[in-house]
């Protein structure tokens, strides 16, 4: 998959992206793609996250009242929102086929997507209780 125009903004925020571990918004990101392309501005950041998703090179994650955050990891995956920190944590768990139960149980409605959220605690939110 190529993006259409791989500029140094958009190399910049993909790869930011793909090294984060937490799911980042695009205030994080844009601060750490500063680093790199310093003049880049929050708009271009905000653009350049938007062509991403929509080319399919990342997910965003939306939960209300809370700013999108970003999943670089394309691969079919469930997440953990942590109640203590609010970390996002990967979760690699087998699920039966939820939209094709849907269709059974209600067979009148059109299931566009499945959308399945933990939440919890993190690791190191458990191990703080513990502690």
């Amino acid at each position: 998959m190529a993006l259409k125009r791989l500029t140094r903004q958009r190399r910049a925020v993909l790869e930011v992206v793909r090294r984060a571990k937490n799911h980042p918004d695009a205030s994080w990101i844009y601060q750490e793609v500063r680093k790199v392309v310093p003049r880049v501005s929050l708009a271009t950041v905000y653009r350049t996250l938007e062509a991403l998703v929509e080319e399919g090179y990342l997910v965003p994650i939306t939960q209300a009242g809370e700013a999108t955050r970003y999943d670089a990891n394309l691969h079919p995956h469930l997440h953990l929102v942590c109640e203590g920190c609010g970390a996002i944590v990967d979760l690699e768990v087998d699920l039966p086929d939820l939209e094709a139960l849907a269709r059974k149980a209600h067979p009148g409605v059109e299931v566009r997507a499945v959308e399945v959220t933990y939440r919890g605690l993190c690791p190191t939110c458990k191990a703080a209780l513990k502690g």
